[in-house]
């Protein structure tokens, strides 16, 4: 009889039509980052190893060079499916939630001495912010200080004023701080801004050493303000609701990959600014680097721009209050 009961049972479960294969996770995500660049490199290898680490559940088809469109285009391509998540710059990311640009207020950090210090106690509260915006932070890589760059000598405040600068689309902290200055920019996505440096409707922008290369902008360029203006993180950021529909064993693969590949773009970055610097001054653009006094005058507009900021309620008060924390204690105690 148990022999039988057995043979029953083998043969109900031969018979049971076999449980369907869960289908493959495809996230689609758009950059503006050109192919071939070391954003595009390690974006790619990082997706090798997470179709590698999820046995092909997962995987990741990239747009680079801006062809799914300007940041607005790509977020409505996101809420209707046609994509799942994109790379924004903080101030992009600045539409889904205020707090993912806290690191582009100009002039907050004085070295990268003091991001190193301040980014590990504010990223996780960046990270928590996008999440309760309908969206995963699955990365976040610093690019560098920016600087500002421009077709005309630049080399005090008052020069700015006549100068006809670009800031990012939908980039209010930034639209914020060249109005504290005087100036009143451009904006206009970053796709735009080589043909715009090229037919004259801007003549002044801000970017990475290395960005000003990728982008093509040291073709145009002729003169650099050798003064951190802002520093640059690039955040990768896909629908909630794709994330959370995968295994949580995948969700911990993508989460990892993500913080592997971009540990090791964050050092590439450092490496790629120092080099693009050499490369910049030998093609003849000259930098200069403003004295003491003057270093203060723009200074004085970061401090004005954060004033407005605070008054403003700009940043959820967690972010902020631990961001003054951390800048205090990486300075020694004072702000």
């Amino acid at each position: 009889m148990r022999l039988l009961n057995t043979l029953s049972i083998a043969l109900a479960l031969s018979l049971a039509p076999a449980l369907p294969a869960r289908a493959a996770t495809t996230i689609k995500i758009a950059t503006i980052a050109p192919d071939g660049t070391a954003w595009m490199k390690e974006m790619r290898a990082t997706g090798d190893a997470i179709k590698k680490g999820t046995d092909g559940r997962v995987e990741l088809k990239l747009y680079p060079g801006g062809v799914m469109g300007d940041n607005a285009t790509v977020l409505r391509k996101i809420k209707i499916g046609q994509l799942q998540g994109s790379a924004f710059t903080g101030g992009e990311a600045s539409v889904i939630t205020k707090d993912a640009e806290i690191y582009t207020v100009p002039f907050l950090f004085r070295s990268q001495d003091e991001v190193d210090k301040v980014r590990p106690k504010l990223d996780p509260l960046v990270k928590d912010a996008v999440r309760k915006s309908g969206f995963e932070l699955l990365g976040l890589s610093g690019g560098g200080f920016a600087y500002l760059m421009s077709t005309k000598d630049i080399k005090t405040r008052d020069d700015l004023k006549n100068a006809k600068v670009w800031v990012p689309q939908g980039d209010e902290i930034a639209e914020l701080t060249f109005k504290t200055a005087g100036v009143t920019p451009v904006p206009l996505p970053l796709s735009d801004v080589y043909t715009s440096l090229q037919t004259g409707l801007i003549d002044t922008a801000a970017n990475t050493d290395a960005g000003a290369i990728a982008f093509q902008w040291h073709t145009k360029i002729k003169h650099v303000v050798d003064m951190p203006l802002i520093y640059v993180v690039g955040e990768v950021l896909i629908d909630k609701k794709t994330f959370d529909a995968l295994d949580a064993a995948d969700q911990k693969i993508v989460s990892d990959e993500f913080s592997s590949g971009f540990a090791r773009l964050e050092k590439i970055n450092r490496s790629d600014n120092a080099s693009a610097r050499e490369a910049l001054k030998g093609q003849g653009i000259t930098f200069f680097s403003p004295d003491a006094a003057e270093r203060a005058r723009w200074e004085g507009v970061g401090a004005e721009t954060y004033r407005q900021l605070t008054a403003q309620h700009a940043f959820s008060p967690e972010l902020q209050k631990a961001l003054d924390a951390a800048l205090a204690e990486a300075r020694g105690g004072s702000k």
